[in-house]
């Protein structure tokens, strides 16, 4: 059996052999060390990408809140503004009397008055209340019995206008007119929650 003798070796061929312990090493370092560190970095600046733009939507957030709480102390005034014209429900039945009133000041005769049940109004924060009514007298006087309401501070909407059955009294045409006169009240904080749970 032969001994190889590096001496004998050509100048190349010994420099390999004494390089690739090394490049053997720097392989083992790379593969086993500097790898999984990379691998490491690389899932640390992704989670540093989403945490930076996690700032910056906080950050848009942030200069739109100024703005956000000066939008919603005005809301918080109209709103406050809104329902003073919305009477408590323990002072509906005072408006619509001055609704009945107003009918008759206008020259109506009023035949009936027909309270109708609550009901929740689109929107879950105020109650409508409605009232079918029934009266006779001239066109006119229901024009200026509607304009008076325009003028009163609480809000009372009239729909379902029909009218009918004309009879001649003089000069001028008497009318059968039925309508819905509907206010509203604001639903107390306590019934607005318990109305949400459900």
């Amino acid at each position: 059996m032969a001994k190889l003798d590096i001496k004998n070796l050509p100048s190349y061929a010994r420099i390999l052999i004494a390089l690739c312990p090394a490049v053997l090493l720097a392989v083992a370092i790379f593969i086993f060390m500097i790898m999984p560190k990379q691998k490491e970095i690389r899932n640390l600046d992704a989670t540093l990408d989403n945490q930076n733009n996690e700032i910056a939507v906080s950050e848009a957030k942030v200069a739109k809140l100024d703005v956000l709480i000066r939008e919603n102390r005005k809301l918080q005034v109209r709103w406050n503004e809104l329902k003073e014209q919305l009477p408590e429900e323990s002072e509906v039945s005072g408006l619509l009397k001055q609704v009945s009133d107003r009918s008759i000041a206008a020259g109506l005769d009023m035949r009936s008055w027909k309270p109708r049940s609550r009901r929740v109004y689109p929107g879950g924060v105020v109650y409508e209340i409605p009232v079918s009514v029934n009266v006779r007298g001239k066109f006119h006087d229901f024009g200026a019995f509607l304009a008076s309401l325009t003028r009163m501070d609480r809000i009372v909407n009239v729909n379902d206008i029909k009218m009918g059955s004309p009879k001649t009294r003089g000069e001028s045409s008497i009318l059968n007119i039925s309508f819905t006169a509907a206010t509203f009240s604001a639903i107390p904080e306590k019934a607005g929650k318990k109305g949400k749970k459900r």
